[in-house]
This record gives structure tokens, C-alpha cells and sequence, in this order.
């Protein structure tokens, strides 16, 4: 039986990322991809399909927007 105060203590315990045991693989993938890991790449590592990865896990994080607009911007520049 999985039991998360024995996994996590304290704060951890507390954060937001620990509520259900799923939790914190949802954040470490969604934070795969907003860092730009390819999806094929985060999806075999986490052993799901492409589908299910960017279906289920690529929401967005706090500051992906900023981090995706300089992206642009910067792939941008480089044909000016």
C-alpha cells in the first residue's frame, strides 16, 4: 500500500504536488516539456505514447508563456 507520509513529510507533504500519488509524475512531466524535452523523447522515459503524454500531462505551467515567447522571438531573430 502506497502511503505518502512515509514518501513525504512536512512541507512536501503539504505541497500541492502530493495531494494523489499521480501528482507529482503530472508536474515532472508537464515540466519536461515546458523545458522543452521532445515529446517522444519525455514519452518513452515516462512510458506512455505520445498521445497520452500531450494529452494527459503538457498543461501549462507558471511562466511557459514568457518561456515560449522568447523561444519565438529568439528562432525569430535568427532570420532577420
Amino acid at each position: 500500500m502506497y502511503r505518502r507520509p512515509t514518501a513525504a513529510s512536512g512541507r512536501r507533504l503539504a505541497s500541492s504536488r502530493c495531494r494523489r500519488p499521480y501528482d507529482l509524475r503530472h508536474s515532472a512531466l508537464s515540466t519536461w516539456l515546458n523545458a522543452g524535452v521532445d515529446p517522444a523523447d519525455a514519452a518513452e522515459r515516462a512510458g506512455n505514447s505520445v498521445e497520452v503524454l500531450l494529452t494527459r500531462y503538457a498543461k501549462r505551467l507558471d511562466g511557459g508563456q514568457d518561456i515560449a515567447n522568447r523561444r519565438i522571438e529568439d528562432l525569430l531573430r535568427e532570420y532577420e
